[in-house]
């Protein structure tokens, strides 16, 4: 798979990222590449044949119906384009350039598939609870590999929220957010090979896929190396510290 180096208008986005707590760049891969990825994930799931289903206990899908969702976690080890796309300078360069760093460092990735009809939605949260660090320089890319209209469950996300810091989340209900209404949320559609970025603090979620198509994506979180966890957690991800652009001044890696 050719990975092809463009650079975005950095300042820019950067200055969206601080005001709204997420940037959608359009067009990071390309509509082949996207194809590619996605082809190369659905095989993923189908070789490994996994069958847990992260779906969270909270969502709930049209009418009370039970939703669906596949996922894997790091794919990045079991196939090596998904290892390129993680050092790919048109994703590092906007990934340091929202944060204000020089240096980024792997947290975890995730693989999803919400499949057509009934896919599994995510209620309305932050990151935040799940992975805390001292200073909140951590932040979330997710590849589309496929369209994602508002019909296929996009993401959604409620613009500025990350400016009033860490909040209140619902533990019972796996960390969602049950006081902010999900129609508060704004959908963000995108299409094969955009990639949204947003902080980790941002709140966010996705509807239902339901239309008669799967959306196939990739999350990747990742960090400034300099800004420690409050809480050791995710330590399971494999590849967890490495480094995907600059270095890490702190030597901590994984810790």
């Amino acid at each position: 798979m050719t990975i092809m180096q463009s650079r975005p208008e950095l300042p820019a986005l950067a200055t969206q990222y601080a005001e709204q707590g997420f940037v959608l760049v359009k067009g990071l891969l390309s509509k082949q590449e996207a194809a590619a990825y996605r082809e190369a994930g659905h095989a993923l799931l189908a070789r490994l044949n996994r069958d847990d289903d992260p779906t969270w206990q909270s969502a709930m899908g049209m009418s009370g119906a039970k939703t669906r969702l596949r996922h894997l976690h790091d794919a990045q080890f079991y196939d090596a384009a998904f290892s390129k796309l993680l050092v790919d300078p048109r994703f590092t360069d906007v990934a340091a350039a929202v944060m204000g760093v020089e240096d980024v460092q792997l947290h975890h990735t995730k693989l999803f598939v919400k499949p057509p009809e009934n896919g599994s939605p995510f209620p309305l949260h932050q990151d935040y609870p799940f992975f805390p660090h001292k200073y909140h320089r951590v932040g979330a890319a997710i590849f589309h590999f496929d369209d994602a209209p508002e019909e296929k469950g996009c993401v959604r996300i409620i613009p500025g929220s990350h400016l009033a810091g860490p909040r209140e989340h619902d533990p019972e209900g796996s960390f969602h957010l049950p006081d902010v209404p999900f129609d508060d949320a704004i959908p963000q559609p995108a299409e094969a090979g955009d990639v949204l970025f947003f902080t980790y603090l941002t709140v966010h979620g996705s509807g239902v896929n339901v239309s008669s198509e799967p959306r196939t994506t990739w999350l990747v979180q990742y960090r400034d190396p300099s800004d420690p966890p409050t809480v050791k957690t995710h330590d399971h991800s494999l590849g967890q510290g490495m480094i995907l652009r600059g270095i890490d001044p702190t030597g901590r890696g994984s810790v």
